[in-house]
């Protein structure tokens, strides 16, 4: 997710100044980005028409350095050593999934989910340059055999924006020897498991991946564009070389959706790939309208002060399928974060969460949107980019009270179990949340269009 830094500091960096700066001044062309591609109809509530069709992939999405605990040498276990910006709780042992997996993937296959998501951390494989660690490889073959035991299909992610100390020493992607090296392991790691129905990532969310390497490296704006034509002709390379290795396997890079500047999101990667995808991959956690500008709070780390929009995804599905119309969706990433596991002020529950975007999903597919999955993040709270306190998981984990860290299970838990087996949301579900006027997600239609008086069957409008 863009930007899921976790903590907030009150004396931020020059470089993170600067990055606010250039966002702030970006606002207005990204408007005229958003305006370009809207789409012709408002969205109000509407009995749910379409229901998700069997063999539809619902799934759980997770990283390695994040849940994984007991990390060797890495871009990120530095900064999370050093306190870098946005750092407020240091790495320790996070979830443990390195030694819990076991039983994390038997809670998945509780909840019926058929995909399980996680990272091959380059940084564990190859801690140093041209040593492979055995004890890690075995690892990650046994996860893979027990993912695949339980039920589920794998969704591997190659880089979720982590790599080992060692190319952090050589310049990390300043360097062109990175690509060389990237694509070597990447090249292992493809050869290792296909075969086996996986969905490849290549690179987790570029633009964030591109933004938390600029202020917590930091990096300049002349290392940040070299980085972003790195990522561009790096999963370039990688779409053509898993293609060859792996005959018949789907591979995506997964997009962040940013409100206001998904223009600047997009051009990150997504604009510059869009003929090396077998899938479009969004990840959404927020959108904003006129009555619902609390995304602001997104450029703080403050994510668990921002109110949903669930409406808003149903205008980002039908903009990038009218965008690439000959492609799936997936959406790779979605879910609500809590503050330290406590319930929101406002009332809004995960699973009202939860529920209202299935509805919203449900409404985009049965006007044409070809949804092929669905991922909640995250099966377990995690660390979150340098701090424990934004919650995404169904199961919560106390990480820094709790030494035994049981995994607990949220409202959402019972409610996601529901939602797969009877695939999807009740027709006539109503949406707890009622749609905002004059979203960003789509202006025109929204703005401009007459906006029908919200149904008096919406519950309290929060």
């Amino acid at each position: 997710m863009f930007g899921r830094p976790g903590g907030v500091r009150p004396a931020p960096l020059t470089p993170a100044r600067a990055v606010r700066a250039r966002i702030a001044t970006a606002l207005a062309v990204s408007v005229v980005l958003v305006l370009t591609a809207a789409s012709p109809a408002f969205a109000d509530r509407k009995p749910v028409t379409a229901k998700f069709p069997p063999g539809f992939l619902w799934g759980v999405s997770t990283s390695g350095f994040q849940s994984e605990g007991s990390f060797p040498d890495s871009n990120w276990t530095r900064y999370a050593e050093r306190g870098a910006y946005g750092v407020e709780h240091p790495y320790g042992d996070s979830v443990d999934f390195r030694n819990r997996y076991p039983g994390d993937l038997r809670l998945a296959k509780g909840l019926g989910v058929n995909v399980f998501r996680t990272s091959i951390e380059w940084a564990r494989v190859e801690p140093r340059r041209g040593q492979r660690d055995p004890e890690a490889l075995a690892y990650y073959d046994d996860l893979i055999r027990q993912i695949k035991a339980n039920g589920m299909r794998p969704m591997l992610t190659l880089d979720h924006w982590v790599y080992p100390g060692w190319v952090a020493d050589q310049g990390a992607w300043d360097n062109p020897q990175t690509q060389k090296d990237w694509l070597r392991n990447a090249e292992f790691i493809v050869n290792r498991y296909k075969g086996q129905g996986v969905l490849w990532i290549t690179f987790n969310e570029a633009s964030a991946y591109i933004y938390k390497e600029l202020t917590t490296r930091p990096m300049n704006l002349g290392q940040m564009l070299k980085m972003r034509d790195a990522l561009i002709k790096t999963h370039r390379a990688a779409y053509d070389m898993i293609h060859r290795i792996d005959t018949g396997a789907m591979v995506s890079s997964n997009v962040a959706y940013g409100s206001v500047i998904n223009g600047i999101f997009d051009a990150a990667l997504f604009n510059d790939v869009t003929d090396k995808l077998d899938f479009i991959g969004i990840d959404y956690y927020y959108g904003a309208n006129l009555e619902n500008l609390t995304a602001v709070h997104a450029l703080t780390g403050e994510f668990w002060k921002i109110d949903p929009e669930p409406e808003g995804l149903y205008y980002v599905l039908k903009n990038y399928q009218r965008r690439l119309p000959h492609l799936p969706v997936y959406i790779v990433e979605h879910g609500m974060p809590t503050d330290d596991g406590k319930p929101r002020p406002d009332g809004y529950t995960r699973s009202d969460h939860l529920r209202d975007h299935i509805y919203w999903i449900q409404r985009a597919m049965a006007e044409g949107v070809k949804m092929m999955g669905y991922n909640y993040w995250s099966l377990t709270d995690n660390y979150e980019w340098g701090s424990y306190r934004a919650r995404f998981g169904l199961y919560t984990v106390d990480v820094r009270t709790d030494p035994s860290l049981k995994r607990r299970p949220t409202d959402a838990v019972p409610t996601y179990r529901s939602i797969i087996s009877n695939r999807g949301v009740p027709s006539g579900y109503v949406p707890v949340r009622r749609p905002g006027w004059c979203s960003i997600e789509d202006p025109i239609a929204t703005c401009f269009g007459t906006t029908p008086t919200p149904p008096a069957e919406y519950a309290v409008p929060r």
